[in-house]
């Protein structure tokens, strides 16, 4: 018991009394120190009495400090309504450069990679054979005329004879069918020789469309076999398709819009996100994939600075409309507890409230709500765990918005 009564527990420090014995015979400087770590250890102790007993320390049953938060307000905003997904860029039109005649490779007229365009001269095979068999025909064909044009009037004698009862019917038919005959001979050389013109003009290999050409798949000075392996590959890249898929969900809305006018297709180039290549949908597939519940489609792009290329793997978002007057808030103020998603909404009275929203979509960082907030009302965006109903707040925005006051002179 202290000397004024309290009743408090006190601090016995046991000194073992050989210890005692020795400091005695010590100096009268090890005495003292002796004494003020005696003192020191009392102190301690009674420091710590007093903290516990001191009311508002921190100890059970005193408030609550106000929860420092961030709030946003919610606020109305043209939303656009997306379809997000991933595509592949394919070109609009590709073709494998063949030969239709057979021959030597003579020239090479354009470089790997080259830009053509439509009846550009790609390739020339050596046309000395095709000429020559040109030339061929075109003799076969004079010769067969004089024998169609002998023959024919031969069969008009034959006619007048047979007039004049000289010559017996077979003798004139003989005649007619001789004629006939050396007549499709000509039709046939005439065939021929178109066909021979048709491989001279083989010979000069152009290109069918406009476009980038590939590696050259065979080198000058060999021979080529008519319809054999390619020469090299064409793609139309101007303009350029992006072929992707979407949810079957997804597919009333997309053909809703497409009644009305194609929609606004963006495609994301990894590496260059900040500017998007704009296109347009042009063509949706006509049966839903089974296996995977998707439905394939299109989108077509004009592509003129060459940023989209054939194989390229690019993102895609669908802009089927704008959500005009949507209720937005930042997406990191919507928390997601046992019976679904709810935010904290700041009240006039300094304390929290929780309310249960509907989250209807989300859009870049803000969050769609559809139903449980109005435009005007703030909301958490940060400090949450520190938050529960009823719970005083201290806004901090205003805080950090505000630039820290200059340190006194």
């Amino acid at each position: 018991m202290s000397p004024t009564g309290d009743a408090r527990a006190t601090t016995n420090v046991l000194i073992p009394s050989t210890a005692v014995d020795s400091f005695s015979a010590m100096k009268p400087a090890a005495n003292t120190l002796l004494l003020l770590i005696l003192a020191a250890l009392a102190g301690c102790n009674g420091s710590s009495e007093a903290a516990v007993g001191k009311p508002g320390g921190g100890g059970p049953g005193g408030p609550e400090p106000p929860a420092p938060v961030l709030l946003a307000e919610a606020v109305l905003k043209d939303v656009p309504i997306e379809i997000k997904a991933f595509g592949t860029v394919a070109p609009q039109a590709t073709v494998a450069i063949r030969s239709q005649i057979g021959g030597v490779l003579v020239g090479v007229h354009f470089a790997p990679g080259q830009e053509v365009e439509a009846g550009d001269l790609l390739f020339t095979v050596d046309g000395r054979p095709a000429r020559a068999e040109k030339r061929l025909s075109e003799a076969n064909l004079a010769r067969d005329q004089v024998q169609a044009e002998n023959a024919a009037a031969e069969a008009e004698r034959q006619k007048a004879l047979l007039e004049q009862k000289l010559i017996s019917q077979e003798q004139y038919e003989n005649a007619r069918a001789k004629a006939d005959a050396l007549a499709a001979v000509v039709r046939a050389d005439k065939a021929t020789i178109q066909g021979a013109r048709l491989k001279v003009g083989y010979s000069a290999i152009r290109s069918p469309i406009a476009g980038r050409t590939g590696d050259l798949l065979i080198d000058f000075g060999n021979v080529v076999q008519a319809n054999g392996g390619p020469l090299v590959v064409i793609n139309q890249i101007h303009p350029i398709q992006v072929a992707f898929a979407v949810p079957q969900r997804e597919l009333p809305s997309v053909m809703a819009q497409m009644a009305a006018a194609p929609p606004r297709v963006d495609a994301f180039v990894p590496g260059a996100e900040a500017v998007p290549v704009a296109g347009r949908l042009a063509l949706v597939d006509n049966a839903v994939d089974q296996t995977t519940g998707t439905i394939k489609l299109w989108a077509e792009f004009e592509n003129a600075d060459g940023r989209l290329w054939p194989g390229q793997l690019v993102n895609v978002v669908i802009t089927l409309r704008v959500q005009t007057g949507a209720v937005t808030v930042p997406q990191r103020a919507v928390q997601n507890g046992q019976k679904g998603a709810y935010v904290f909404v700041a009240q006039a009275d300094g304390t929290v409230a929780d309310r249960a929203v509907v989250v209807e979509r989300t859009y870049g960082d803000d969050a769609v709500i559809a139903e449980g907030l109005a435009a005007g009302e703030r909301v958490v965006t940060d400090g949450q765990l520190r938050l529960k109903p009823g719970s005083r707040f201290v806004d901090k925005s205003a805080a950090q918005a505000s630039p820290a006051a200059p340190p006194p002179p």
